[in-house]
């Protein structure tokens, strides 16, 4: 990194915690971690409460008779919208996949809306749809129907995108909270924290050595890959805003259980841990977008790491812990020399606007 790069940003590398109560939106609201999540119960839940909201996954199941569809939707603001590793489009696409694919979901079928700013340049506008298209059809799946909508120039970030998607369940179990037992094993499909740290680098001009790139990219491969060979695959969960820790806090609420996590076994490259280092971030609360933990039992745990480790040779799949009766912690890091810690779910916003 070029010091004189970071020193003359002026940057602050959390948002401010903020209050509902206060009755104002923060940036910390957006963050993945307890305001998100007090906002949604407070406002959304209070008055949208039914039987699928209340499943609290990433995609709703919903059973239409003969056949079992998973429906998810997400909206897409990352500043900038290019950055090593990818862009907003691809990372439209693959969120929304990635959504499906941990509700156990084989992906079909994308919608695509488009804000765009005025003053956009049509050439911009082509290369992300390009993008988009490249990983759909990688994906196999198709983007149906879509809308547009054009507003003031603002914020200057260009455009905003929203994707929602449709699978089908083809599994008699698929993968929920619920269905996290004690005893469980908790598995990473590899290294954490790359997104988030290939974002800010975009955003604020940092040089890091070697360039950290986002890890985005479609899961689905490697979750229908488990299953087909007959991993049993209780849960997962892809780990995005708030990162590997705030996604962990919040399965370990649905569960009802508790989960101890060993520092020393969670994969972090060793130039995140530098630039983490460097800004005083916490890389297990750092966004990814190519990461999920998935819940199996104990005698799974060998088949499924060798399963991830022959699809991506490049990545460290790891056991990262387990799952045991609920305790004060919902969720206990036992740090690099033996000592049990509690691992909280994120307060604010520790970058804003990564997705």
């Amino acid at each position: 990194m070029n010091p004189g790069e970071f020193g003359s940003t002026g940057i602050s590398w959390s948002c401010p915690i903020g209050s509902t109560a206060s009755g104002k939106i923060t940036l910390a609201h957006g963050g993945g971690g307890t305001l998100m999540h007090k906002l949604i119960k407070d406002v959304f839940e209070k008055h949208f409460s039914n039987p699928y909201l209340r499943q609290h996954h990433d995609s709703t199941v919903i059973d239409l008779g003969k056949v079992r569809v998973a429906f998810t939707t997400d909206s897409f603001v990352v500043k900038p919208i290019f950055f090593p590793g990818g862009d907003i489009g691809k990372l439209a696409v693959c969120g929304t996949l990635n959504d499906l694919a941990v509700a156990g979901a084989c992906p079909l079928y994308l919608s695509a809306g488009f804000i765009l700013e005025e003053g956009l340049g049509v050439d911009v506008l082509e290369k992300i749809v390009c993008s988009m298209r490249r990983e759909a059809d990688l994906a196999g799946v198709s983007i149906v129907t879509g809308d547009t909508k054009v507003i003031e120039q603002k914020a200057e970030d260009g455009l905003y995108i929203n994707t929602s998607g449709i699978g089908i369940i083809k599994f008699e179990v698929p993968p929920s909270p619920k269905n996290i037992c004690r005893g469980d094993r908790i598995i990473i499909n590899g290294d954490i924290g790359r997104h988030g740290i290939a974002v800010l680098s975009a955003r604020e001009n940092i040089t890091f050595e070697p360039v950290i790139e986002s890890d985005c990219m479609n899961l689905a491969p490697a979750i229908l890959s488990l299953y087909e060979a007959g991993v049993e695959v209780h849960c997962l969960r892809d780990c995005t805003r708030g990162g590997l820790a705030t996604s962990l806090n919040e399965l370990a609420e649905e569960s009802q259980l508790s989960f101890i996590i060993e520092e020393y076994s969670v994969p972090i490259k060793d130039e995140v841990r530098g630039a983490c280092e460097i800004l005083g971030l916490n890389p297990l609360y750092v966004a990814n977008e190519g990461r999920f933990v998935a819940f199996v039992p104990e005698e799974d745990v060998s088949n499924a790491l060798d399963i991830l480790k022959d699809l991506y040779p490049d990545f460290t799949p790891a056991e990262i812990g387990r799952v045991i009766d609920k305790q004060n912690s919902p969720v206990i890091l036992r740090n690099y020399v033996g000592i049990d810690t509690s691992l909280p779910m994120l307060s604010g916003e520790q970058l804003p606007r990564i997705c």
